[in-house]
């Protein structure tokens, strides 16, 4: 969204590449996975309006809203297309913005993308989110706890409410995009069951499982993570090269 001061991280030179978060946190809880691809590309983490200190429109974005706000930056700062690395609600958000505008998303990397579909209900995430919870890493909760005040309740329930009324299984469709899904086998929060159909209906989707993680693979595992982004870009360089 124009007008919006939106804070970012930034580090490493050549390809940009950008990380998305998902709902309530900042971008702090991804620097994990940024910091290992600094090496290989330009790595940007924003925070999108409403979020960490970036401004706070007077009501909470959506999914759409989001995504355009999203859009908007990339614009501000030059950036015309990407790979985008997004996580949980972050997921809806790229998915959102790749539907509408092609040229922007260059490739998706989904890491345990919302909403479930078998699971489409505030009390049945609730208790996913809570279960999934007590399977971080202990040092995710401080992050996620300060986060989260910041955020504040309402904003959190309104953009809960978008997320759970934006079908990600209904846009896939519409993505021309390369995406790649990655579930943590430890994921409360998407189950193996909507990994395996979501990454099924995009036209050039493919899931991988990275064991012993929750939802958070980016902070649980992000060697792992960081490993796959590089493979699964390589392979955009090895096809030009065909």
């Amino acid at each position: 969204m124009r007008g919006l001061r939106v804070h970012w991280r930034e580090g490493g030179s050549g390809e940009p590449i950008v990380l998305v978060h998902g709902i309530g946190v900042s971008g702090r809880y991804l620097l994990p996975t940024a910091r290992l691809l600094e090496p290989t590309h330009r790595v940007l983490v924003p925070d999108l309006p409403g979020f960490g200190p970036s401004a706070k429109p007077s009501r909470a974005l959506g999914v759409r809203g989001l995504a355009r706000a999203l859009a908007a930056w990339l614009d501000a700062i030059g950036v015309e297309s990407a790979p985008l690395v997004a996580n949980s609600i972050g997921c809806q958000i790229v998915v959102a913005l790749a539907r509408e505008h092609t040229e922007r998303a260059e490739r998706l990397v989904l890491v345990g993308p919302t909403v479930d579909a078998h699971a489409r209900s505030f009390p049945r995430q609730a208790f996913r989110l809570a279960l999934d919870t007590a399977r971080e890493p202990p040092s995710l909760a401080a992050i996620v706890a300060l986060d989260y005040l910041t955020y504040g309740p309402l904003r959190f329930l309104a953009t809960a409410r978008s997320a759970l009324n934006d079908r990600i299984e209904d846009h896939a469709r519409f993505v021309a995009a390369p995406v790649l899904v990655v579930r943590g086998a430890r994921d409360a929060l998407v189950s193996q069951r909507f990994a395996e159909e979501l990454a099924a209906r995009f036209a050039n989707g493919r899931l991988v499982v990275v064991p012993d993680s929750p939802h958070a693979v980016n902070y649980a595992r992000p060697d792992v993570l960081a490993r796959l982004v590089r493979d699964f870009l390589s392979e955009r360089s090895a096809a030009a090269s065909d």
